[in-house]
C-alpha cells in the first residue's frame, strides 16, 4: 500500500484544479479527473465494512498492501458509492489469485486489461449494465467499479505505465473494464457453473487483450453458422499471438447477445454441446515458412470455453481473447464486508 502521504484527503479549502494537480502530483491519477478524496468521502466508503487496515493480500507487481482503506481510497476517487466497494474488494482479491498471472497481465508489453464480470443478484442492486452497450458508457456503476479496479492495480500495484507497467501500445480498456452477466434458461451463469450458488453474487476477473465483433455467418438460423464466426475468431488469435508457442492452452471467453443465445437453445444446443463443438474446431493458418502448425485444440478442455450471455437486442457476439502471455480467468463470490 501506499505511504499515507501517497493517500492525500483534502477539505473544502482547496479548488477542483488544485485537488487535480495535488493528485497527479503523487501519481495516484490515470489521466482523467478524479473525485476528490475527503475525509468524509473515505469514512462513508467505510463506514461499518471493517478494519481499515485490513490487509487482503499483496497486488503485483511492485507487491503494494491491499487494504480495505486503500481500496476504499480508490473508490472514492472513481467516483463509487460505499455498497460497491465489496464488488472492487473482491475482484482485487481475485486477481491477486497465483493462476491469473496478475504480475504478467499488469507488466507485459502487450495489451491486456482487467475486465470485471459481475454476476448474480448484485447485478440488479448495484443497477448494473448487462444489456444495450454493456462494454460502453453510459452506466455509472459499470463504468466506477471498473474504474476502481483499474486504479487499485495502479495506486496499489504499482503498475504505471513505463515503471512497472510496459506494455508498448496498451488499450483504453485499462482506464474502466466492467460489464455484467445476463440471464438466460438454456446457459448457466459463469459462477452457477463453477460451483457458486444461483442466489450468490460473484465476480469474475479476466485478463482480456481486447474485444473483437462477432457475426453469424450468413444467415443465422441454426447452431453452427452462429459458432463458426467464434471459432474464426478464437484461431485468429491464436495465430497472431505466442499462444502457439505455450505449452498448454488456456481458456476462451466470448459474449453472446440474448437473441443468439435463443438461437443455439432453440436448436437443442445447450452449453455442453457448444463448448464441445468449439473445442473441436482449431483450424492452423498455415504461415508461409512456418514449421508445424498448432493443430492442438482451441481450448485446454470443452469445459474451458466460456460462453456469457449479456448485452441487448441484436445479432452479435464479442469476443474477448484472453492474454496470451497466460492468465486463467477466477471466479470469487462477493465478501459480506457487514459481517
Amino acid at each position: 500500500m501506499p505511504d499515507p502521504h501517497d493517500m492525500p484527503l483534502f477539505d473544502g479549502s482547496l479548488s477542483w484544479e488544485e485537488c487535480q494537480a495535488a493528485l497527479e502530483g503523487v501519481e495516484l491519477s490515470d489521466g482523467l479527473p478524479l473525485v476528490p478524496p475527503t475525509l468524509d468521502r473515505l469514512s462513508a466508503m467505510l463506514d461499518g465494512r471493517g478494519a481499515p487496515d485490513q490487509s487482503f493480500g499483496h497486488v503485483m507487481p511492485l507487491m503494494g498492501e491491499l487494504t480495505l482503506k486503500a481500496v476504499a481510497y480508490n473508490c472514492v476517487l472513481a467516483g463509487c458509492r460505499p455498497e460497491e466497494l465489496p464488488v472492487v474488494l473482491t475482484a482485487a482479491e481475485a486477481c491477486i489469485e497465483p493462476q491469473f498471472n496478475l504480475l504478467g497481465v499488469l507488466s507485459t508489453t502487450g495489451t491486456p486489461a482487467v475486465a470485471v464480470c459481475v454476476h448474480g443478484p448484485i447485478v440488479q442492486q448495484l443497477g448494473l449494465n448487462a444489456g444495450s452497450n454493456c462494454l460502453g458508457p453510459g452506466n455509472r456503476a459499470n463504468a466506477c467499479i471498473g474504474r476502481a479496479v483499474s486504479l487499485v492495480m495502479r495506486n496499489v500495484g504499482g503498475a504505471r505505465a513505463g515503471i512497472a507497467d510496459m506494455a508498448t501500445m496498451g488499450q483504453p480498456g485499462k482506464y474502466t473494464f466492467c460489464f455484467a452477466e445476463g440471464d438466460h434458461v438454456g446457459f448457466p451463469p459463469l459462477h452457477v457453473r463453477r460451483g457458486l450458488d444461483a442466489g450468490e453474487s460473484a465476480v469474475t476477473v479476466l485478463g482480456v487483450s481486447g474485444t473483437d465483433e462477432v457475426l453469424p455467418a450468413a444467415e443465422r438460423d441454426g447452431p453452427e453458422l452462429v459458432l463458426q464466426p467464434v471459432a474464426a475468431a478464437m484461431n485468429a488469435a491464436i495465430d497472431v499471438t505466442s499462444a502457439t508457442r505455450k505449452p498448454e492452452r488456456g481458456e476462451q471467453v466470448f459474449l453472446i447477445s440474448p437473441e443468439m443465445a435463443d438461437t443455439l437453445a432453440n436448436h437443442g444446443w445447450d452449453l455442453t454441446r457448444v463448448q464441445t463443438y468449439l473445442y473441436e474446431m482449431r483450424r492452423p493458418f498455415p504461415y508461409e515458412g512456418v514449421g508445424d502448425l498448432d493443430g492442438r485444440p482451441l481450448a485446454r478442455a470443452p469445459a474451458d470455453i466460456h460462453p456469457i450471455v449479456t448485452g441487448g437486442p441484436g445479432i452479435k457476439m464479442t469476443y474477448l481473447p484472453l492474454w496470451s502471455g497466460g492468465s486463467d480467468t477466477v471466479t470469487k463470490p462477493i465478501r459480506n464486508l457487514r459481517a
